[in-house]
């Protein structure tokens, strides 16, 4: 279990994040580094990348395994780092690190001092690796790992830029046609009344009535895409818009794919290092869902009871019948974290498969609906002509 205890040590105080089994257990070890602990508290995790953005952490983590892999030592190395490179946020976050090694912490302590640039996950492998004394091969899992979780990102942020642009574009020419095309043939047709197909009438009508309220209506465009914005900027509203997109049968089961998949392979990566389950996974409850993340807690309850890893995961229903597979046969050739990754990777591939699937389907039709939106609107547009020069002839 995670502990966030406060301490002080000179005129120095500090939190602290600590691996304990109770807050007593927490106290002995920051006792034993040298401080004296006032208060020590269960810390409550999350996996996301940090507040602070300005800080490039899969960079520095390249750069810095790359440093140690030549030769330096550790703090040689962030030196090194923080010498080169003159962005103000980077240097203070270099200079702190500094500092806190300086003063003969650890690497990991000296990270949890800055929690809102330094992800729990990141904290977690470089203590698992101070265990082991390996800290370039921890370096080297996480910079994978977010490659392998940027390729999935990557796949569908380029498989949405099509249809993005294409419905941009639609969406511009049809705004094209009933802002400024329909209002002038309205002013050509306005007196012929009943003579007009209703369906026409009724776009003339949108054309007249845009023409006389385009201002209030533009106005109030702004005002509905202002709103919106704000809306997706609130937390409390992204989670109302996931929680309906869950219950839509095909993109809630997707979803619950991708989530799966990136719990897999962060916990394979942190069992790897040589974290222990129990610690593992309250490290990545973050990742899932709200819905997911009571089934996690209560597989790691399941596996505090002496049942094994597949067990807990298939009655807790964070597994499918090729993972479940596959856990079995992780647990029975004692590479459970290798498994794991290797599930993440078949999740990985079949999610990349339902995206080109989805995209190669969804764009013509996309381009289908959009087209014949745009030839209705003309052809309402130009029947009363045609039914003029049927009636001439």
């Amino acid at each position: 279990m995670e502990y966030q205890v406060k301490a002080v040590r000179g005129r120095e105080i500090v939190l602290l994040s600590i691996s304990a089994m109770h807050a007593e257990d927490a106290l002995a070890q920051v006792k034993a580094r040298g401080y004296s602990p006032i208060v020590a508290k269960i810390k409550k995790h999350t996996l996301s990348n940090g507040s602070d953005k300005k800080f490039p952490l899969a960079l520095f983590s390249q750069e810095l395994l790359a440093l140690l892999e030549a030769g330096l030592n550790l703090v040689e190395a962030i030196e090194t780092l923080a010498e080169k490179d003159q962005r103000r946020e980077v240097k203070q976050t270099l200079d702190a690190l500094l500092q806190a090694l300086y003063q003969g912490q650890t690497f990991s302590s000296a990270l949890e001092l800055q929690p809102n640039v330094f992800p729990v996950l990141y904290i977690a492998t470089v203590r698992a690796s101070e265990k082991t004394g390996d800290l370039p091969e921890a370096l080297s899992r996480y910079v994978s790992y977010e490659q392998q979780i940027g390729l999935v990102r990557k796949k569908i942020v380029s498989a949405s830029i099509y249809p993005i642009l294409l419905m941009g574009v639609g969406g511009l020419v049809i705004l094209f046609l009933l802002g400024f095309v329909v209002p002038k043939f309205s002013r050509i047709y306005e007196g012929t009344g009943g003579n007009l197909p209703f369906l026409s009438q009724v776009l003339l009508a949108w054309g007249l009535f845009l023409e006389s309220h385009g201002k209030e209506l533009l106005i109030a465009s702004c005002i509905t895409i202002g709103v919106m914005v704000y809306g997706l900027s609130q937390a409390s509203v992204r989670k109302w818009i996931t929680r309906i997109i869950w219950r839509i049968p095909a993109l809630g089961a997707r979803l619950r794919i991708f989530q799966l998949a990136r719990f897999y392979r962060t916990l394979g990566m942190l069992l790897k290092g040589g974290t222990s389950i129990i610690v593992a996974l309250e490290s990545v409850a973050g990742l899932l869902d709200m819905a997911l993340q009571k089934k996690m807690k209560q597989a790691s309850a399941a596996i505090q009871e002496g049942q094994t890893i597949s067990s807990a995961m298939e009655q807790a229903g964070l597994t499918t019948p090729i993972a479940l597979r596959m856990l079995r046969v992780g647990e029975r050739g004692g590479k459970i974290g290798d498994m794991m990754e290797r599930i993440a990777a078949f999740y990985d591939d079949e999610l990349a498969r339902w995206i080109d699937w989805f995209t190669k389907l969804f764009e013509p039709i996309l381009m289908l609906l959009i087209g014949l939106v745009i030839g209705v609107v003309v052809l309402l547009l130009y029947m009363p002509i045609f039914e003029l020069a049927g009636n001439i002839q």
